[in-house]
């Protein structure tokens, strides 16, 4: 068992909390965290039709069937058993009793929320983390062009293309048929494909209507549908005290490298460090890679960027409360002072506390000028911008 960040976390809250739920993309590692956590817990796959029906038709004489602690995975195909628990909890307020995961975040919530409401210890299990990754003597390219999946990265026999290929598949027929009615999955597919192509960029919305042939609102619906599914997350402009006019759209990060690559039709390093994506690519691994951090610490995501009309620009802003951080992000292994001349120029505009890096594929720390300071991957892997 690989050690992942949150499973303190999840120590700690079962503690207290009479229930916690364990939300993230299929095939993250959810149920194999929980198992290996509470080997003595009940294990219900919720997934399986037959006890899907008997927890629908009779949710109380379901959960009367069940050994407590119990672990109830894909929770989220049987929302109508969310009140009988409340009920339990609140009969019997027994600590670490009810351990929940889910696939499908924004459903999910939704029935948490109204059910279990301060009953519930929340958290996000996303795959690997860079830290989490067993360390090998392949370059970071190759582990971006793999992805992150557990299954992927521990068996190296598994075939890539085969793997990322079947995964998404199974996830337009699984999960974007479940959470919304779409009569064509293939035009679905071309508009991930199209979309891939903009990670890491402003998200223009009316642009990809256009470019699919659908209207503005069935984009919406759909990158809600990515969203709650943990495909994509939006990253939303810094806007507090800036004092100019901001670009107020988000950016999008396909969260896995692998399945983003895969859907660029890139299939090797050459491809994948030569091509035209490839700066968008690493500012997405770095990005997406930080926002685990986060939620692998069983904290808020504090991330945004900033870009404003007269161009001033930061591919993130870290906000701390008291003060924020100013990332930049380069795909070079050679870094230079001028890497840093954006960033000095940002701190000297704006009127906040303020603290700038950057993050590159150079493996050597430094302090790249007075005000600007350097992290290699592996330095920012072990959470050098979270604390």
């Amino acid at each position: 068992m690989i050690p992942r960040t949150i499973a303190s976390k999840i120590q700690d809250a079962v503690v207290t909390f009479p229930a916690i739920v364990v939300t993230g993309p299929r095939q993250s590692g959810k149920t194999t965290l929980l198992k290996h956590l509470f080997p003595k817990a009940t294990y219900v796959n919720l997934e399986l039709p037959d006890l899907r029906s008997r927890a629908v038709e009779d949710p109380r004489l379901f959960l009367d069937s069940l050994v407590l602690p119990v672990i109830l995975d894909e929770i989220q195909y049987v929302p109508e058993l969310l009140p009988y628990i409340k009920d339990r909890i609140d009969s019997a307020r027994t600590a670490g009793q009810w351990l929940l995961t889910g696939s499908q975040l924004f459903p999910l919530m939704k029935g948490v929320s109204e059910s279990l409401a301060g009953r519930i210890a929340v958290f996000s299990l996303l795959p690997f983390s860079i830290d989490e990754t067993p360390k090998s003597k392949v370059s970071f390219p190759s582990t971006m062009l793999r992805g992150s999946y557990p299954e992927i990265v521990l068996n190296k026999k598994v075939d890539r293309d085969l793997w990322l290929g079947s995964y998404i598949n199974t996830y337009l027929e699984r999960d974007v048929r479940n959470l919304e009615t779409i009569g064509d999955l293939r035009q679905f597919e071309i508009f991930m494909r199209l979309l891939a192509t903009k990670t890491g960029q402003i998200l223009d919305q009316s642009e990809l209507a256009k470019a699919v042939g659908v209207s503005v609102p069935t984009i919406e619906r759909w990158i809600s549908i990515l969203e709650a599914s943990y495909q994509i997350v939006l990253i939303h402009p810094y806007f507090k005290n800036i004092g100019k006019r901001l670009i107020k759209r988000p950016k999008i990060y396909f969260t896995d490298l692998g399945i983003v690559s895969y859907l660029l039709g890139i299939t090797d390093i050459k491809q994948l460090v030569n091509g035209s994506s490839w700066g968008a690519l690493f500012e997405t691994a770095i990005v997406v890679d930080l926002w685990k951090q986060y939620l692998h610490r069983g904290r808020k995501s504090p991330l945004y960027f900033l870009r404003t009309y007269d161009g001033l620009e930061v591919d993130l802003v870290i906000d701390m409360s008291d003060r924020i951080k100013l990332v930049e992000i380069k795909a070079t292994a050679s870094i230079k002072p001028s890497h840093a001349v954006s960033l000095e120029y940002t701190l000297k505009t704006i009127s906040i506390p303020s603290e700038a890096y950057v993050v590159s594929l150079s493996k050597f720390d430094s302090q790249l000028t007075t005000l600007v300071t350097h992290f290699s991957v592996e330095a920012f892997s072990k959470g050098s911008l979270v604390s």
